[in-house]
């Protein structure tokens, strides 16, 4: 398994690269976006996920641990194979992502080339509730052992914080958003508060 990568940017396209690491170059797919942020002769690190086929072995790269969770949990729906997986990263954020899903919303995920209704909606029931333990690095295992036990809302407002930065924004950036969420409406769970400060926030990198 190739986890990650880090080495100079030899070549791009619209859909990827190649990555000279120590003499060998590796081809790695990417979002449209991802590929025009990189510069030629840049030294860059992704995060990625080798696909093995019989036919073909491919690397996909991230920017990000809540692209590459998003991704993962993309492949565990029938009918999502890496390429749609990563089409979808390409039309929509994570954020968007994890608002269409809490919101069962199938129609962004409609919008994407090559995912009909079927499929859309199957994303929307196989994912419900399912990213805020992806985006935020928890462990089910550990939060199912807590029972009914709610957490203090400092953890919880951590726990969103985390899950803000695996989106892309910076750590300054997302505590002052949840901050503002949390002193507007106290006892939210991370789910909704999470939902709460998305709806403040633009793309990560634009003014909040």
């Amino acid at each position: 398994m190739i986890a990650s990568l880090r080495g100079e940017i030899r070549a791009t396209t619209t859909s990827g690269c190649v990555v000279d690491v120590g003499g060998v170059g590796f081809a790695v797919a990417l979002t449209p976006a991802h590929a025009r942020a990189l510069q030629m002769g840049v030294e860059c690190e992704f995060l990625t996920r080798l696909i093995v086929r019989e036919d073909a072995m491919q690397l996909f790269g991230f920017e990000s641990e809540g692209h590459l969770g998003i991704f993962d949990a993309l492949l565990t729906v029938s009918g999502i194979g890496p390429r749609s997986a990563l089409a979808v990263l390409s039309e929509l954020t994570p954020g968007q992502i994890y608002s269409a899903v809490a919101d069962e919303d199938d129609a962004p995920f409609r919008k994407v080339s090559g995912i009909g209704p079927k499929t859309a909606k199957l994303v929307v029931v196989s994912l419900a509730g399912r990213l805020t333990h992806l985006l935020a690095g928890d462990r089910p295992e550990e939060a199912s052992a807590l029972g009914d036990a709610v957490p203090p809302p400092s953890a919880v407002a951590a726990q969103v914080v985390a899950a803000l930065i695996g989106l892309g924004w910076n750590e300054k950036v997302a505590s002052d958003a949840v901050q503002r969420s949390v002193t507007d409406a106290p006892m939210l769970d991370a789910a909704s508060l999470l939902r709460a400060t998305l709806s403040q926030l633009g793309t990560p990198g634009s003014p909040s």
